[in-house]
């Protein structure tokens, strides 16, 4: 998984980074859009709501969009995810 300039190889490093992320902060995520190429891939466009557990009322909203390959075969899975987000306060957040 690619999220930024982080890279992030296997489900457990990538379950770890995502817990690391939302400890401090309550997130919802909205889909917006959903498409898919035909050839192996998708895109999802979305909108996350941040705010501090500390600071409930001071919500923060990023938009994103994901880009999904997968890999040949009836049991396809995931191969790559690669998560751009932005732009984001970070000074209201982090």
């Amino acid at each position: 998984m690619f999220f930024g300039t982080a890279h992030l190889v296997g489900a457990e490093a990538i379950k770890a980074f995502f817990v690391q992320i939302d400890e401090p902060l309550d997130i919802t995520h909205e889909v917006l859009e959903f498409w898919t190429t035909g050839e192996g891939s998708c895109f999802l466009r979305g909108e996350a709501r941040m705010a501090k557990k500390t600071e409930p009322d001071t919500i923060v909203r990023a938009p994103f969009m994901h880009l999904f390959t997968f890999t040949e075969g009836e049991s396809r899975r995931i191969r790559t995810l690669r998560i751009t987000a932005g732009p984001l306060r970070t000074d209201a957040v982090l």
